[in-house]
């Protein structure tokens, strides 16, 4: 998959999207349906809720694929400071949170921070990351 990103913001907070990185979990929309709506277009409307709403569920994405930052500051990625855990989602994947190198096939090195989808079923586009295929395929473990 390509790495596209978009970008959305309300003039004060910038939500970062990379749908290459998405696992679909839902959690995005299911929490604050007014801002992300995936069956409308554009799908992110952040004037729909205020600043802190925003980053609070951005908070929760557990790939990583959403992020966000402040207008008035500089943009940064966020990095996480915690210690790595590894954390097995039944019948999803594996989510690795905290500051990772992913080494290619190729041996180009990719910098990933917060929370890390790594494919489980085998069946991702997208490898080694998940791309959401495990539920079209009813992978279970």
């Amino acid at each position: 998959m390509k790495d596209i990103t978009k970008k959305y913001s309300n003039g004060e907070v910038t939500i970062v999207w990379k749908p290459g990185v998405c696992i679909h979990s839902k959690i995005c929309w299911r929490g604050l349906a007014e801002v992300f709506n995936p069956a409308e277009r554009p799908w992110i409307k952040p004037e729909a809720a205020t600043t802190d709403q925003i980053i609070a569920q951005v908070k929760r994405c557990p790939s990583g694929a959403l992020s966000y930052y402040l207008n008035d500051q500089v943009e940064e990625p966020q990095e996480s400071h915690a210690e790595s855990i590894v954390e097995a989602v039944p019948n999803g994947p594996l989510l690795v949170y905290g500051n990772l190198i992913v080494k290619d096939k190729e041996g180009n090195e990719t910098r990933k921070n917060k929370v890390t989808a790594f494919c489980r079923c085998g069946a991702s586009a997208n490898k080694p990351y998940c791309d959401g295929t495990h539920t079209k395929i009813g992978f279970s473990s």
